[in-house]
């Protein structure tokens, strides 16, 4: 097993140098079909999100992956950014490291948020471009494979998935959900266009959103973002109308004061309401509504004093569940790693047999040639003796390799019994 990775990560690369650095998915599919010229024979992927740029190499024992140097050369110069930029902010992994990094990734164990749900997806496509585009072969799909299932046992063994902790995953998944059962049917109003308004549209519309509204005082911001969640952008002169109307209002716009007071509520939008349901979500800092609009009847408001409390209880509930995560991720890497050791020993295991097999069917043959009035039942048990004989003189080297290969490639062990067998011929 020959791996290597190198990248940038948001624990070691300033996030101007991982924008820098990003590819898209057009681009991924680029840089991977010319990697491939340039480093024949090479198995590789890439992974890249927000938070990660990270190239995954892969060779045999023959054959190792390109050094550290060359891989991060290669992210470089794709985008033309001078080596110096990047000094002392790169990752760089060897075999074990990366399999272990990999496997964290996966699981969400090495996310900004920990726990967050959509890095596997990212996993999942980085390793999918790769096969598709025959960058990827056996031992990255080794590596691959073992890291999604890996990660799915975290999520289905540990309740570390369960307890949210980014603010707009937990005002829609413990906030929102109190008050609809679902959002499909459900009409949603953001104020803002900015990062917050943006990433709870995420979870709105994972959801199940679908009749979104985005208001906001630069129309050209509002009707940016409504096109990226197939919303609809109304201009700033409708909000009372959009308030008598919706469902579900996310306040996350930047004002100096609330945008909408108490009397402004109760007299101009609540009467139109009928005391239909409305979930409000105040994420401005200062409030975008007056608190006093949550006393009025049917509507539910709450602010990132009430969702940070609860940020702060799910913070807590989770890091209890990270031990147990992080001994899956040992217990599957020690596996990973051991089948990949004997995976080594399997051509000389079979040279073993083979070497083994041939004389005793010859002595066999011989000896029933010598004995030509023996039964059928007495050639069978003569047989058996001789399959048991084999198998006992092949246990103590088949044990020496197994108990090698939980510690480590067995190259010595493996290069002397195929001197002793003369297994290269």
């Amino acid at each position: 097993m020959n791996l290597r990775m190198v990248g940038c990560t948001h624990r070691a690369t300033s996030l101007d140098l991982r924008q820098q650095l990003a590819f898209g998915s057009e681009q991924s599919a680029d840089a991977l079909t010319r990697w491939r010229k340039q480093f024949p024979g090479m198995e590789l992927a890439l992974l890249s999100t927000c938070n990660r740029v990270e190239l995954y190499a892969a060779g045999d024992a023959s054959d190792p992956p390109p050094d550290e140097n060359e891989l991060l050369g290669a992210l470089l110069n794709y985008h033309g950014i001078p080596a110096q930029r990047l000094a002392n902010q790169t990752v760089a992994l060897l075999h074990r490291d990366v399999v272990q990094h990999l496997y964290r990734v996966a699981a969400s164990l090495d996310s900004m948020v920990v726990g967050e749900p959509q890095i596997l997806a990212q996993v999942k496509q980085a390793y999918q471009r790769a096969a598709d585009l025959g960058s990827a072969g056996p031992a990255l799909h080794d590596l691959f494979q073992s890291a999604l299932r890996t990660a799915r046992r975290v999520h289905n063994e540990t309740a570390l998935h369960k307890h949210r902790v980014s603010i707009p995953s937990v005002a829609i998944a413990d906030f929102a959900s109190r008050v609809f059962e679902r959002f499909d049917d459900k009409r949603v109003l953001v104020i803002g266009a900015g990062e917050m308004a943006d990433e709870t549209l995420r979870y709105l519309k994972d959801a199940g959103a679908t009749q979104i509204h985005v208001i906001n005082r630069s129309p050209d911001r509002a009707l940016v973002l409504a096109k990226e969640w197939a919303g609809v952008a109304v201009p700033w002169e409708r909000l009372d109308e959009e308030l008598q109307a919706a469902d579900l209002v996310i306040g996350a716009a930047a004002a100096d004061e609330a945008l909408v007071n108490a009397y402004r509520f109760s007299s101009g939008i609540a009467p139109k309401r009928e005391q239909r349901p409305l979930f409000m979500l105040d994420l401005g800092v200062p409030r975008n509504f007056d608190p006093a609009i949550g006393d009025e009847l049917g509507v539910y408001l709450y602010s990132l004093d009430d969702l940070k409390i609860a940020c702060d209880r799910n913070l807590k509930a989770r890091a209890a569940e990270l031990p147990k995560a992080e001994q899956i991720i040992q217990t599957e890497t020690e596996a990973f790693i051991a089948a990949a050791h004997h995976r080594l020993a399997a051509p000389v295991i079979t040279g073993l047999r083979r070497n083994l097999e041939a004389p005793k069917q010859a002595e066999l043959q011989r000896l029933f040639k010598k004995l030509p009035d023996l039964d059928e039942r007495t050639r069978a048990e003569i047989t058996q003796f001789a399959d048991r004989l084999v198998n006992k003189l092949l246990h103590p080297p088949l044990e020496s390799i197994r108990d090698a290969a939980q510690e480590g490639p067995p190259h010595g062990l493996l290069d002397a019994l195929r001197r002793l067998f003369r297994l290269e011929d």
